[in-house]
């Protein structure tokens, strides 16, 4: 049978205004996310370099960065935002984001020209969430034997994590497909 649940474990919001304003209540989404806590950590690739955002070059790489370069910090030190949720899912509910001078920006995923691309773009990370977003990655352990670093799959298209590319001389952050069993080093972070 159903478990009953106690009235606060039931979390409501208002999903519209009909006619005469009623308002008409639904239960939260499943999904519907909620920041929890906020954690300032630097991303590191499986080569020890850093992730750097460069909004004005449109671009995000990961480089070797010097101890006097990372203590200025532009565009390297992010905030990861956690989310709590309603049900347990697949990995920790994460978004990022990275002051430059004084601006904020958060990383989003768009699909252009048929491909994902990720993306930042000024602005705040909201605090709740109500259904799907494109800001929101699931962060999980890298391998079960390797709990100390992650990967971060995209919340909307499975199978697609964080990942570099080698362009040129860059090692550009993008999105790639996982394939099945397979263990991709460049998916590979840590905080």
């Amino acid at each position: 049978g159903r478990v009953k649940m106690s009235a606060e474990e039931i979390l409501m919001c208002a999903v519209e205004l009909g006619k005469n304003f009623c308002l008409y209540f639904d239960e939260l989404e499943c999904d519907a996310l909620c920041k929890e806590k906020t954690l300032h950590r630097v991303l590191r690739n499986v080569k020890s370099q850093l992730l750097v955002v460069r909004p004005d070059l449109n671009v995000a790489a990961f480089e070797d960065v010097t101890d006097q370069e990372m203590q200025s910090g532009k565009g390297m030190h992010f905030s990861i935002h956690c989310y709590k949720t309603t049900t347990p899912l697949a990995g920790m509910p994460v978004a990022f984001s990275v002051q430059v001078e004084d601006k904020s920006y958060y990383m989003c995923c768009e699909r252009e020209c048929g491909e994902m691309i990720v993306r930042f773009k000024e602005g705040e990370v909201p605090k709740e969430i109500p259904g799907e977003s494109n800001i929101i990655f699931f962060k999980r352990t890298f391998t079960s034997c390797c709990s100390k670093a992650f990967k971060f799959e995209y919340s909307m298209e499975q199978g697609m994590f964080l990942a570099f590319e080698e362009e040129g001389y860059l090692r550009k952050l993008i999105l790639k497909k996982l394939s099945k069993d397979e263990v991709d080093e460049t998916m590979k972070m840590s905080l």
